[in-house]
């Protein structure tokens, strides 16, 4: 096992520059995972941690070691595809043992290392069988084995459950995350899911357009983003945003509606500024309660744990997470408390500037 340090990295094909200088640390153990859209480069960064793409500029290292120059295959790291990127004419124990066999590793130790991986993730019954007879579960388990043998200083995963179907998604997760639970094998993941993301890593790397936005835990990233940016990445249901202008009052909103605020943010009166609020911290209330924001049902999703609403207001659409079951209808007028020392407020920029 082994720390990961990337300083000051940058990455450019041709003109178009794709990574801007990014820096991350990544302690002894950890498992980080790299989130963001698509095109924000995290792939770009993690093929170069592994090699498969060239550094503009910066340093990366494993270790104390610069790998930079390294070649992929002395860089002591082990990567997970998304497509598994098995041997089809190859059975189960001889994919996962093929690393082993060309390091030229005795006969006997390829099979306690392969035997030891399969039964950690419950494939020993399978290790006579083909790729092509197994479904995209097992085939990604595979993969992870073939990986686990090798033991690498540094596990790199490539948005390794997006080939699969949510259910086993989920228990995927579950999987990887018990695996490193118990390999203690310093891991880097990347995603675009941020399910995936807030469920799994010891802390998140939320990237954009090339540059890291925000480096933290999960529950850090979503209880205290750095940004706008962050605060609608991270949470599903996404954050919900309402622009409005400062007052002595509180935030007036175009409808006329004022927002109390928890504490009186540092900005000047007649500030356009907009109020961000998760879906599960907004209330229901009685019509015309102050502070309230008059809105109207749209649509009703029930989940049985709890329930979704979309309502029109403020001339767009908010989410509303309920726990409790209600019995609304589309159509139907309500006015929605926002819970205020759960709510974030942005400048004009889309700099958090207060947790009110």
């Amino acid at each position: 096992m082994a720390n990961v340090s990337i300083r000051e990295i940058r990455k450019s094909f041709g003109p178009v520059s794709i990574i801007k200088g990014v820096d991350v640390d990544i302690a002894d153990g950890e498992f980080v995972i790299l989130v963001g859209p698509s095109g924000c480069g995290k792939s770009t960064l993690l093929r170069m941690i592994a090699g498969l793409e060239d550094v503009t500029s910066g340093e990366i290292r494993i270790g104390d070691r610069l790998i930079n120059d390294v070649p992929p295959k002395n860089r002591d790291i082990a990567m997970v595809f998304q497509s598994y990127a098995l041997y089809p004419h190859m059975t189960v124990a001889d994919n996962m043992a093929f690393s082993l066999k060309l390091k030229g590793a005795p006969k006997a130790e390829q099979q306690k290392r392969v035997g030891d991986a399969a039964a950690s993730l419950g494939l020993t019954d399978l290790l006579d069988r083909y790729p092509r007879q197994l479904s995209g579960g097992q085939r990604q388990r595979v993969a992870m084995g073939r990986a686990i043998v090798r033991d690498p200083q540094v596990f790199l995963f490539d948005e390794p459950l997006s080939n699969l179907d949510a259910k086993l998604r989920v228990a995927m997760r579950a999987e990887i995350k018990e695996l490193h639970q118990r390999l203690k094998t310093t891991t880097v993941y990347v995603t675009h899911d941020q399910i995936e993301a807030m469920t799994m890593a010891d802390k998140i790397v939320v990237m954009h357009d090339g540059i890291v936005e925000q480096v933290g835990a999960p529950l850090e990233l979503y209880d205290r983003p750095r940004n706008r940016f962050v605060a609608g990445f991270i949470g599903s249901p996404a954050m919900n945003f309402i622009d409005g202008t400062l007052s002595d009052a509180g935030l007036a909103l175009p409808s006329g509606a004022v927002l109390a605020l928890h504490h009186q943010p540092p900005a000047a009166n007649g500030s356009k500024l907009t109020y961000g609020i998760r879906p599960e911290h907004l209330q229901l209330a009685p019509a015309g309660t102050p502070g309230t924001i008059p809105a109207v049902v749209a649509v009703i999703e029930p989940t049985g744990l709890d329930t979704t609403l979309i309502v029109k207001a403020e001339g767009g659409s908010l989410t509303v997470v309920l726990r409790e079951r209600v019995t609304l209808r589309p159509g139907d007028a309500i006015a929605l408390r926002p819970v205020p020392e759960q709510s974030h407020l942005f400048d004009e920029h889309g700099t958090r500037i207060a947790t009110l």
